[in-house]
């Protein structure tokens, strides 16, 4: 009953195969081999137009490169107020800018609310101008609190984006389960509506360790190539991040994975509804799940073998929490299956 992260999953026997397969041999290196040229091919079919690829170790590391590109003196990047970037990453994108800083915007259940946004830049154009320049929208899809960005949404955002003249990143750590929760195409949920970069994961959906900054706007990236290995990031064997996205985009299977992520979170969510010991904080859209119990009950339940954890209330939360309860979240992956949930349901029941 693993439901801490999806981090903790391990890698998906296909991709582990495609790894083995490449393992032996020859290839030339720094993503000048014929599989990496063969993958980056299938990222511009996927997206439905000619994009550049870079791969990367960690979502940490495609976010800040991304961010880098966008860089101006004194640069700002707008983000929600729970997102990974700003609470999470430790100021790497600062530290890959050489100063740039993240300045959080407002929006309910983790998706920046486009008023807020349009405020917030149109201040800082103005009379904060001193502070910093504006120079990118970021969003994350799916969200920390596992809700997605509709199209409309995107739509929105991107719109006070471009009326600012500022390109929309797209952090999408958890980009398949976004995608499979929308079912919509790459195109749609991206470039089609205004995003410009992307932080493309596969870490979490199934992958040993594979992350890609995604160019979709051919007027960013010239200097990504500098960049990331400037950030320690160009891999000389990078055939094995090749080998994985090759699987990883085979027939689909990203997405088959994540389908099966969020059908897992939907039946947890489904457990959790029908307890009268548990309460959903809010409706899940793709693979994560948060809920309101008692303290008391998650230690008994985790003595039991669960494994999740204990959540901060996110700052538009709406409601109050009875004394001794807290929010705790709940992570499915491609390798949760159905007796797991079956047998947390037991426990709570």
């Amino acid at each position: 009953m693993i439901f801490a992260s999806d981090n903790w999953a391990g890698a998906h026997p296909r991709i582990a195969a495609s790894l083995s397969a490449h393992a032996a041999g020859y290839e030339p290196a720094y993503g000048n081999g014929e599989l990496d040229k063969i993958v980056s091919q299938r990222f511009s079919e996927i997206f439905e137009r000619e994009v550049a690829v870079f791969f990367t170790a960690t979502g940490t590391a495609a976010n800040a490169l991304s961010m880098s590109v966008c860089n101006r003196i004194g640069g700002v990047a707008f983000c929600h107020a729970e997102a990974h970037m700003t609470v999470d990453e430790f100021g790497a994108m600062g530290f890959f800018t050489d100063g740039a800083r993240t300045l959080p915007v407002a929006g309910g259940l983790g998706r920046i609310d486009p008023k807020a946004l349009d405020r917030a830049i149109t201040r800082f154009s103005h009379d904060l101008a001193p502070a910093g320049q504006p120079m990118a929208v970021t969003i994350t899809q799916a969200t920390e609190i596992g809700t997605v960005y509709g199209l409309d949404d995107i739509a929105a955002v991107s719109a006070v984006a471009k009326k600012h003249g500022l390109p929309l990143h797209m952090d999408g750590a958890r980009f398949a389960n976004g995608l499979a929760a929308l079912e919509v195409t790459p195109a749609e949920m991206t470039w089609k509506n205004g995003v410009d970069i992307v932080s493309f994961g596969g870490t979490k959906n199934g992958c040993w360790m594979a992350e890609a900054v995604v160019v979709l706007n051919p007027e960013l990236g010239r200097d990504l190539q500098v960049l990331r290995q400037r950030a320690g990031q160009l891999f000389s064997k990078s055939r094995f991040m090749a080998a994985q996205f090759e699987a990883y985009l085979a027939d689909d299977l990203w997405l088959e994975t994540a389908r099966h992520a969020n059908a897992m979170a939907a039946r947890l969510a489904d457990t959790l509804r029908a307890s009268n010991r548990v309460r959903l904080a809010w409706e899940p859209q793709a693979n994560e799940v948060f809920a309101m119990l008692t303290r008391e009950k998650a230690e008994r339940i985790r003595a039991a073998g669960a494994r999740f954890h204990e959540w901060g209330l996110p700052q538009s939360f709406d409601g109050d929490l009875p004394e001794g309860e807290a929010i705790y979240r709940f992570v499915t992956s491609f390798a949760t299956t159905v007796e797991e949930v079956d047998a947390f349901g037991a426990l709570i029941a």
